[in-house]
């Protein structure tokens, strides 16, 4: 056969799409790939069956085939039962078994060469050995048979003693490597797969099935008792379910092992009834026996204590009592459990069902698979390996001496039946009476337990401890649902019950119900007396508990909701109704009720105590209020509260009530302190408090605003339908800002600005002016007007989306994305910069290694965390290449990238580079494993590699095969074999030529473009990579190393190499090499006729695959940056909450992608400060002032301050919120800021025109002022005539 019809090997391997999304040139060009692989394995399909008609038109001229589907007919109705050995002389064929028999009885370790020599013979030379039954048990250990003397009997008898060597040798083999267990699990199925192929070469397969399905049986019942039985002491359970602790993770590798080696042997379905007899039917007949055991001494337990208690009761009467105990209890009546030993049971069977699952798993991966499970399953003679190579030519079977029913074969589909459940059949009754006992005594006593504390500890706030995750069954409660703490009796609770539930959930027999409904009853009053139990506590707010007894309640019976919900989730799969239906509502009840208690108990002490100040609120006093240096105390004291509220909220209730409490309670309090303040009357001496009043109300306001925003669409452009209580505050705040603006503004600013606009101006009503929200914001000088980018634009800047991404109550992923990639990845260079100079730092100051190895690792670990999040960022492919670039400018890395060699790959080098090689080494791993598939399918043909102990059949054996069968000696193969070296390694090259263009495509689009700018940097100096380009380049080099490290290949593919595949792959290094450039030297004499021959074959093949490779990556490029390239300034400008959203549940999908982004949020909240003070000094330059503080990379344990700090609140609101003296010395440009109130509507402006102090009958004016009191009056306050126009006119 020609080499190019051979190329059926090079089947197309798409592991890296899964990987990515590709677009529309990678799905051009996967498409036109696998339409060339399919065109090309077809025409090699139909050359194999040419090739093989002429080959049996000559063989056998009795019968000449017109056509490959008369050739394919003839191939099914072929038989090979006919013995070949028949054709050979008798004696010659005598003679060469009792050779055999001689070499296996007299020589030590000779088996291995026997089994590949006879291996060798049925392959090369089609000779059929007999594969009948024995008869005999497979456990055998005896001296081989004596051979008699009759001629009929003598080659059978002999051939018997043979193979009965070659089995007892497999079977040692297989169970001594069972015994050691310590090869890995590839090297492990590989091993066993191989002797179990061999035991079909020498037996049929129902036999060989059975003796090992025997084996493995015996296997793990020997395995269960000495990890379970032997350790069982009485009534231990303890030591029950650490026994199958122990055992359950060794009994499904075990399973998995037989699954992958069967499935090369039988059908999915006799599999599956191999795995339900050996494994699953043993495992419950254990566990039964295990039951049994521990119910009686259970019984005698009991009944001892019976005994105990009845003394005063005849002997008589109580040996009668304890027999007819005894009795009752084995026919399966009740005997009682504690609580331990229901949570040993319950323990127990989780271990069960999660085993349960895993081989529910590990029967769909590997029966399922055809790609990988592809197997001839009627063929022996023929050798697999685990991953499917072909090991030995051709075909040979012979079970026609098997009678059909031996076999073992399934007709119908088998599913798997693991009983394990039966086993617990005579608990049931038991477990069902003792459950409810045991859930309503625990539970009762945590209740009693927390009244006595309560009444112990009078005044004191509700015990509350910290909710721990929430069960990996319950992911769909999302973070922002989860309560942050709850009340502890009600953790210590459902901790208990969470521990029950295996016993409910493994309740699916009708005789194992009573469970369940027990379990569900018991919840159920359990449910009601938590609940009953939060009502009197919120009941007790604020006369007996303190407020935040009520944001404890409102957490807790959230937290008890979402557990029934959880557990309605999860035993609803098998139940057709609801579960929990009544509890579920009553809590749902509960905590809208007490939603609406806590905020309006909020609000009532706003209105009611807060903002009652008599003494600030004074307005006629003709005194001002603290000489006009401070704000109102009740401002003052209600910006506390809200801060105390904020603490509270966020630190007990889950975060997204906590923001909707928070919006609420700001929006009523802000609607009480509008109101109040458009009608004030102040004096000219309180004028000034009103505006101190209002601006520290707005900044405060401003400051609650990024806490209860979730987004920056919130911030910027809420929507009335969505989000109606944000537009609300934006529509206090502007009332307040107009009331600062019309009441408490210059009176000649006032009147110069409202000089020539009468009513025509000043709209009738609301509806016929739009203001936008954001308008106050804009109007005070805070520091809210540095976190907008562009206040025209409504654009937010990095400083804005840091402080609303650290304001909210959870890691909010969405935004943290936002943050990260906003502004051309500007917080991103700041870690990365300020990472760099934590090292450089480190170097300077430490002198010890551990140290500086400790930080390098830390620098690492974020530099990773930065890189793997960016990388999988589809939607924004700049986004990696922009964030590091200046980076890898600094640290002079670009380099790197052009200097990828052999000799640098293994030693120590920058996380970046090494990030960028393992997603290349991830992208050609497949190429790598079709490689190494290839090296072992022609080793195994040209016999290569196949005595690995590296022996010699002896002389004395060659020269006994009989002539007929035309064997060719192995040494004379090897030497004709060499002339196919040059055809194995053009094939090999030729696969990774062609599959370069895929792996590309199926690249994720930043490293693409990561590699596509570091190819415009590429210094003229490096010719060898125009022909292929950077990217192309570097794929071929790390093809390179992991064919030069036969470590690196075993590793990544799980294969094992010998020394003639890495020979070969070698080969097929310099021979890649040489087409790249990389060879320093020049190419050759074997390389060159390597690469001649695909020349050859292909004209210029090439070439235009390193042209597609590099047009491909090119082109995508180019495509990203004309996408990219809309606005220029931020590479995340106009990214959706959509897109946003879509790139994070990519980057969570992704392996390490979640933690990764919750790592870099923790550090950026370690480090928020340092990060504010290097966001304001950079002014959007690279150039920036850098900081010397060193960023720590570390997550230090520090305890979250739960109790409220008045104090600190003080210090961080006068430094940060409002500080009272700057607000004093605030220079208001009333010229900007009045102009905007042109079109406020006629009847608001009239009004508070009204309320100013110059507009009163007794207010001491200047002559100036008196006039333009009067203008002001007579244009806007006074019914106008056509008189009162005419006099208008006349004033100057």
């Amino acid at each position: 056969m020609e080499w190019g019809g051979e190329y059926s090997f090079d089947s197309s391997n798409l592991d890296c799409l899964l990987n990515v999304l590709p677009g529309e040139l990678e799905f051009q060009q996967i498409l036109s790939d696998l339409d060339e692989k399919i065109k090309k394995n077809s025409s090699s399909i139909e050359k194999c069956l040419k090739d093989l008609q002429s080959d049996v038109n000559e063989i056998c001229t009795d019968e000449v085939l017109q056509s490959t589907t008369d050739c394919i007919q003839w191939l099914n109705n072929c038989s090979f039962s006919s013995l070949r050995p028949s054709s050979a002389d008798h004696g010659e064929l005598l003679e060469f078994l009792k050779t055999l028999q001689r070499l296996l009885k007299n020589e030590k370790n000779q088996e291995e060469m026997v089994l590949h020599f006879l291996l060798d013979l049925s392959s090369q030379c089609g000779v059929s050995f007999p594969c009948t039954a024995s008869g005999t048990s497979f456990e055998l250990t005896s001296s081989l048979h004596t051979i008699q003397d009759d001629s009929a009997l003598d080659v059978k008898s002999l051939w018997d003693d043979v193979r009965l060597h070659l089995r007892q040798f497999l079977v040692n083999r297989l169970q001594s490597q069972e015994e050691a267990n310590t090869n890995a699990l590839q090297q492990q199925m590989e091993f066993k797969t191989e002797c179990i192929e061999k035991l079909l070469f020498l037996y049929p397969k129902s036999e060989v099935l059975m003796k090992y399905q025997n084996m493995q049986n015996k296997l793990v019942s020997d395995l269960l008792q000495n990890c379970i039985l032997s350790s069982c002491g009485e009534t231990n359970f303890d030591k029950v379910v650490h026994g199958y602790q122990s055992s359950i993770p060794r009994l499904c590798r075990m399973i998995k092992e037989d699954l992958y080696i069967l499935s090369g042997t039988i059908g999915p379905s006799s599999s599956l009834k191999f795995i339900n007899e050996t494994y699953l039917d043993t495992i419950t007949e254990e566990m039964t026996v295990l039951l049994e055991r521990l119910c009686e001494l259970q019984f005698k337990e009991n009944a001892l204590h019976t005994v105990k208690a009845n003394k005063i009761s005849k002997k008589h009467r109580g040996t009668v009592h304890a027999v007819a105990s005894q009795e009752y209890h084995r026919k399966g009546r009740n005997f009682c459990l504690t609580l331990y030993q229901l949570k040993c049971l319950s323990q127990l069977t989780k271990l069960f069902l999660l085993m349960e699952e895993k081989i529910e798993e590990l029967s769909t991966e590997i029966l399922l698979l055809p790609s990988f499970m592809e197997r001839n399953k009627n063929v022996q003679g023929v050798l697999k390996r685990a991953s499917g190579e072909l090991l030995i030519g051709e075909t040979r079977a012979n079970e026609t001496s098997v009678l059909p029913e031996q076999l073992l074969q399934v007709e119908e589909p088998v599913l798997l039946n693991f009983g394990w459940r039966n086993a617990f059949k005579d608990l049931s009754s038991s477990v069902a009476h003792c459950i409810t006992i045991a859930i309503e005594d625990f539970s009762s006593k945590i209740l009693q337990h927390e009244k006595k504390e309560e009444f112990s500890a009078a005044g004191c706030a509700m015990s509350l401890v910290n909710n721990q995750q929430m069960r990996e069954s319950c992911r769909a409660v999302q973070q922002e649902e989860q309560p942050k703490r709850i009340a502890k009796f009600c953790s210590d609770i459902m901790e208990e019950l969470d521990t029950l539930l295996p016993l409910a959930l493994a309740c699916r027999d009708d005789s194992l119900q009573e469970i369940r409904s027990n379990f569900l009853e018991a919840c159920s009053k359990v449910a009601t007396a938590v609940l009953a139990r939060l009502q009197e506590k919120s009941k007790g707010v604020p006369l007996k508990a303190p407020l935040q007894d009520l944001y404890a309640a409102l957490s807790t019976a959230i937290y008890v909701f979402q557990h029934f919900t959880m557990y309605s989730s999860l035993m609803g799969e098998t139940s057709k109704k609801p579960l929990f239906l009544v509890p579920v509502q009553q809590y749902q009840e509960f905590i809208d009720i007490l939603q609406f208690q806590v905020t309006n108990y909020c609000v009532r002490v706003c209105a009611t105590n807060i903002l009652q100040d008599a003494e600030s609120h004074y307005w006629d006093d003709c005194k001002a209020f603290y000489e006009g240096e401070r704000c109102s105390f009740s401002v003052q004291m209600w910006h506390y509260f809200c801060c105390a509220l904020h603490h509270d909220l966020w630190t007990i209730l889950p975060p997204k009530t906590a923001q909707e409490i928070l919006t609420e309670v700001l929006e009523r309090s802000l609607d009480i302190l509008s109101s109040r303040y458009c009608q004030v009357c102040p004096s000219y001496k309180r004028t000034l408090q009103i505006r101190i009043d209002i601006a520290a109300i707005l900044m405060s306001t401003e400051d609650m605003l990024w806490s209860i925003c979730s987004s920056v669409q919130k911030f910027l452009n809420p929507h009335k339908d969505r989000d109606l209580k944000i537009c609300k505050i934006h529509s206090h705040c502007n009332s307040l800002i107009s009331v600062l603006a019309i009441l408490t503004s210059p009176l000649k600013n006032l009147y110069e600005t409202f000089l020539d606009n009468s009513d025509e101006h000043l709209p009738q009503d609301f509806s016929e002016v739009f203001y936008h929200p954001l308008d106050w914001l804009l109007c005070i000088p805070s520091s809210c007007f540095f976190l907008l980018k562009t206040p025209s634009a409504r654009e937010m800047a990095t400083q804005g989306l840091l402080k609303l991404l650290l304001s909210q109550p959870y890691c909010n992923l969405n935004l943290l994305l936002e943050t990260l990639l906003h502004c051309d990845c500007l917080l991103v260079k700041i870690l990365l910069r300020s990472s760099r100079n934590e090292a450089l730092n480190c170097d300077e100051q430490s002198s010890l290694l551990e140290q500086e190895n400790n930080k390098l690792k830390n620098n690492n670990t974020l530099i990773e965390a930065i890189f793997t999040v960016l990388s999988y960022c589809t939607l924004s492919p700049k986004s990696l290449a922009i964030a590091f670039e200046s980076y890898m400018e600094k640290e002079l890395l670009w380099n790197c990238l052009y200097n990828m060699t052999v000799s640098s790959f293994g030693e120590s080098e920058p996380e970046v580079i090494r990030c960028l090689k393992l997603t290349l080494i991830n992208s050609v791993k497949g190429v790598v494993k079709q490689i190494i598939s290839l090296m072992h399918s022609w080793e195994a043909r040209e016999n290569y590699g196949t005595y690995q102990h590296k022996q010699i059949v002896p002389e004395s054996l060659l020269k006994t095969v009989p002539k007929e069968w035309n064997y060719t000696p192995r040494e004379m193969k090897r030497k004709e074999s060499g002339k196919c070296f040059t055809r194995l390694a053009a094939q090999a090259v030729s696969i990774v030529i062609s599959k370069l263009p895929t792996v590309i495509a199926c690249l994720p689009p930043p490293i693409k473009y990561f590699f596509f700018l570091a190819e415009r940097r590429m210094s003229r100096n490096f010719a060898e990579l125009k022909k292929a380009g950077l990217l192309v380049w570097n794929l071929i080099v790390i093809i390179c190393r992991i064919f030069e490290d036969g470590n690196t290949a075993e590793f990544l593919t799980g294969a094992t190499l010998d020394r003639w595949s890495k020979e070969k792959l070698s080969l097929v290094r310099v021979c890649l090499e040489s087409i790249v450039g990389k060879q320093k030297s020049g190419p050759k004499q074997v390389t060159q006729k390597i690469i001649q021959s695909i020349e050859q074959q292909r004209p210029n093949w090439i070439e235009s695959q390193l042209l597609k490779a590099r047009r491909l990556s090119i082109d995508c490029a180019s495509v990203t940056v004309k996408g990219a390239t809309l606005e220029e300034g931020s590479i995340a400008l106009g990214f959706t909450e959509h897109n946003i959203n879509m790139m994070v549940l990519d980057i969570c999908h992704k392996p390490g992608g979640s933690e990764y982004l919750r790592q870099i949020y923790h550090i950026i909240r370690l480090n928020e400060e340092y990060l504010k003070e290097q966001l304001l000094c950079e002014n959007f330059s690279e150039d920036g002032v850098t900081s010397s503080q060193c960023l720590p990379l570390t997550l230090k344990d520090r305890e979250e301050q739960l109790d409220f700090n008045p104090f600190q609140v003080y210090r961080q609101s006068c430094a940060k919120v409002f500080n009272q003296s700057a607000i004093t010395e605030w220079n208001w440009d009333w010229s900007s800021l009045l102009p905007g109130y042109l079109g406020l509507n006629q009847m608001a402006f009239r009004v508070l025109l009204t309320h100013r102090w110059e507009m009163k009958e007794d207010a001491d004016l200047e002559d100036e002022e008196e006039v333009m009191v009067e203008h002001l009056k007579n244009v806007y306050l006074t019914q106008r005539t056509p008189i009162s126009e005419d006099k208008e006119e006349q004033l100057p």
